[in-house]
């Protein structure tokens, strides 16, 4: 993230906000240092879920495989202007995306603008599919913060073999259309990622893709290591680079995760999950949401925050983080690099 961009992203402090993130820091800390969890704070970001559905059908995605055993539906306005109201006096960051393409909801837009009326920064990510000359204006009008935009290789013949079903042509389109509009509407958002997630189908045109960011006039290229389900024998996913991949391989022939599992995550302290049908989940590793905390349909978020449920939860995690099933694929840190 440049400069500018950041200094955007303090503009968004409050001075509730603010001391909400040092009861946040204290929290964490003390939490690590009695191995039990204190909590004196909210999260300082949220990530909610326009919809799980999906147009295109990529390996390694439950919504590309519709795999869920989860109900797919639309996250409904209402719903998501309750929540923001509850919470953000205190949470400052707003993820509109979890699972799914969240262009396909028809008032997704407008949750934006209602989320960034109420001073957060709101960030999405998209196949990009659907930024028609008319929707790249509206995203632009729509207050939006920071769009993050899936690229996945410089040719059509790359690009399918992640993106299934997807068209390249639309996602430059999309890209091209998003730019334009910003210079037409003099804006400085929003900040436009290009998100290339590194696989060994694709990884031969990482400086190709940086390239094409740069000829395009985004904000940014950042590449991405791939999650991979069952990499435990290894996978045709899996880079032949190390340094794109989340896996090692082993003098047995076996890849295991490169990073160690330690009882701490941050996240248990600074953020949440909510699904499109309200319910609240630990992390973005928790896709099919086996581990509900909480329904917002039927209580408050400080309710949940600060249940014995999600407390329990929170001390597994001090206790024993590798015997919980989402962690084990975990890195806490996904970015290889930033241009």
């Amino acid at each position: 993230m440049r400069v500018a961009e950041q200094i955007h992203l303090l503009s968004k402090l409050t001075i509730p906000r603010i001391w909400n993130i040092l009861k946040l820091w204290i929290s964490f800390h003390v939490s690590q240092y009695f191995n039990k969890p204190v909590l004196i704070s909210y999260p300082s970001g949220i990530s909610i879920e326009p919809t799980t559905s999906c147009n295109l059908r990529c390996p390694e995605c439950p919504s590309g495989l519709r795999s869920f055993t989860r109900p797919t539906g639309m996250l409904d306005q209402k719903l998501f202007q309750k929540t923001i109201d509850e919470i953000s006096k205190h949470t400052f960051y707003l993820t509109l995306y979890f699972q799914g393409e969240p262009y396909l909801n028809p008032t997704f837009l407008e949750m934006v603008k209602y989320a960034s009326q109420k001073k957060m920064y709101v960030a999405t990510s998209t196949n990009a599919h659907y930024l028609t000359e008319e929707k790249a204006k509206e995203t632009i009008n729509s207050g939006l913060d920071k769009l993050i935009i899936s690229i996945d290789g410089t040719s059509q013949e790359t690009y399918e073999q992640y993106r299934v079903g997807g068209q390249l042509s639309k996602v430059l389109e999309g890209t091209k259309n998003v730019i334009y509009w910003k210079k037409q509407l003099k804006s400085s958002t929003p900040y436009v990622v290009f998100q290339y997630l590194v696989v060994k189908p694709n990884e031969h045109q990482v400086a190709e893709a940086e390239k094409l960011a740069s000829e395009l006039g985004v904000d940014e290229i950042v590449f991405k290591t791939a999650q991979v389900y069952e990499h435990e024998k290894g996978s045709p996913l899996i880079p032949d680079n190390p340094k794109y991949s989340r896996y090692r391989l082993n003098e047995d022939g076996t890849y295991s995760i490169k990073n160690k599992l330690l009882n701490q995550c941050w996240k248990m302290w600074q953020s949440c999950v909510m699904t499109w049908d309200g319910r609240i989940v630990p992390c973005c590793f928790d896709k099919d949401a086996s581990f509900v905390l909480g329904d917002l349909k039927e209580q408050r978020f400080k309710d949940i925050w600060h249940s014995p449920a999600y407390n329990s939860f929170r001390n597994s995690i001090l206790q024993s983080r590798s015997e919980i099933e989402i962690c084990k694929n975990c890195t806490e840190g996904t970015k290889v690099f930033a241009d």
